[in-house]
């Protein structure tokens, strides 16, 4: 579940270069928060306040926005309006359906005397008889609710009938509580019941029915042997898991449900468990890429071309003249050259970017300590020289001893540019 947090404030702060103390105007919607908190301290120069599609079940932690003209609390988990005198600046509030059925908790919002528009449709207090009047007539500066004006002749009508409305209300308001209660018991039996069966399945012994207490004691083969399955069995058991997760998730789509704060949260718990589950069955899906075989077990060296996303092109070139191979590899132009690590040996070149090898084998033994490796200044290709050995070797020798050859950002700057 989601929390208020200085870091996510500054995240939703970029229009203000992140700086919170002076936001006039933030946006928390949908992030999973379930408490109002902080905002008060941290941005008291808020002027609009989005928290829409949230968990929040109480206004709470606002009253020191002076500042605030607009508040947008819709799609949350709200059954009472409070603490809302301090916002000396509201003009606008808006509950859409949240889970108001306290309706005379509207008093509250006299305080709020440049209050002009009030949104309570979609709460349970919007189905009572007489809805509108009552508020109406409760709250005589609003201009608008639920997105009608409110007219001059509808005002006095509702100021007339408010007595028998203001009983009618508190009737209506009485049965609701009744039955929220009954609901909130009912959430509450659920939520034990279902700790309970968690708590007795993780006390469980167990499969083959025995406990296993003693470190020492030899397991059966078919616990050692669990992490030794064919990738065959694995895979099959992944599927049985996923399968079982699919039913139990069809399960709880179809099964009937009453819309509730608890409700709400259950369903959100239900989908955080599903990722979670999905993430854990895809990590045990993920399998380990071998590494890339450079060097054959009887000592033969293979041409690889393995960088990341293209493969890097490259001219190898025998100069006669100088007696030396000359390799010219299009690494890409900006590449820093930390990134680059060359590894010259006598009957093969191996060069790493970002990792990723590239490694060729040479049409002649060279002598890896006399070679050498620069960055062409205006292309930014890698270029080899490797000085040819006398004697021309025939087949391919033991490995010997790698020769690194080091590119020193320093020094590239003051050679000439490759060929």
């Amino acid at each position: 579940m989601g929390r208020i947090t200085e870091d996510l404030i500054r995240r939703n702060a970029e229009h203000n270069d992140c700086v919170i103390f002076s936001l006039e105007e933030l946006s928390l919607h949908q992030q999973e928060i379930e408490r109002l908190e902080h905002i008060d301290k941290w941005c008291r120069d808020l002027k609009i306040l989005y928290l829409q599609n949230n968990l929040i079940g109480k206004i709470e932690n606002v009253s020191k926005l002076k500042k605030l003209e607009y508040l947008n609390l819709a799609l949350n988990n709200i059954e009472k309006v409070e603490n809302l005198e301090g916002c000396e600046g509201l003009t606008k509030l808006d509950l859409t359906i949240n889970f108001i059925g306290e309706l005379s908790s509207i008093k509250t919002l006299r305080h709020n005397i440049h209050l002009k528009e009030l949104f309570l449709m979609g709460n349970p207090c919007a189905d009572f008889d007489g809805y509108r009047q009552f508020v109406v007539a409760t709250l005589q500066q609003l201009k608008w609710l639920d997105g009608k004006e409110i007219e001059r002749s509808e005002r006095i009508q509702a100021l007339q009938n408010f007595p028998v409305i203001e009983q009618q209300i508190r009737e209506q308001e009485k049965a609701y509580c009744l039955k929220r209660a009954k609901d909130k018991e009912e959430a509450q039996r659920k939520l034990q019941e279902d700790a309970d069966e968690g708590k007795k399945e993780r006390s469980q012994p167990g499969f083959d029915g025995r406990w296993y207490t003693d470190i020492g004691a030899p397991l059966p083969s078919s616990v050692e042997s669990k992490d030794l399955q064919a990738p065959e069995i694995q895979e099959g058991e992944c599927n049985r898991k996923k399968v079982e997760d699919e039913e139990d998730d069809l399960e709880f789509w179809n099964k009937p449900s009453l819309f509730t704060p608890e409700s709400r949260l259950e369903t959100l718990r239900h989908m955080e468990k599903q990722r979670k589950a999905q993430e854990k069955l895809s990590d045990k899906k993920k399998k380990v890429k071998p590494a890339r075989t450079l060097i054959t077990e009887d000592g033969k060296a293979l041409n690889v071309n393995e960088p990341k996303y293209v493969r890097l092109d490259f001219s190898l070139k025998d100069d006669e003249k100088r007696k030396q191979i000359v390799l010219d590899l299009a690494v890409y132009r900006y590449l820093d050259t930390s990134l680059i690590d060359v590894d010259v040996r006598p009957t093969y070149v191996r060069v790493l970017v970002k990792g990723k090898p590239f490694q060729l084998v040479l049409p002649a033994e060279v002598k890896p300590d006399s070679s050498s490796a620069k960055r062409s200044q205006t292309t930014g290709h890698l270029v080899i020289c490797m000085p040819k050995v006398d004697e021309v070797i025939t087949g391919c020798p033991p490995a010997s001893k790698p020769v690194a050859s080091t590119l020193d950002s320093s020094r590239e700057r003051k050679t000439e540019s490759a060929e």
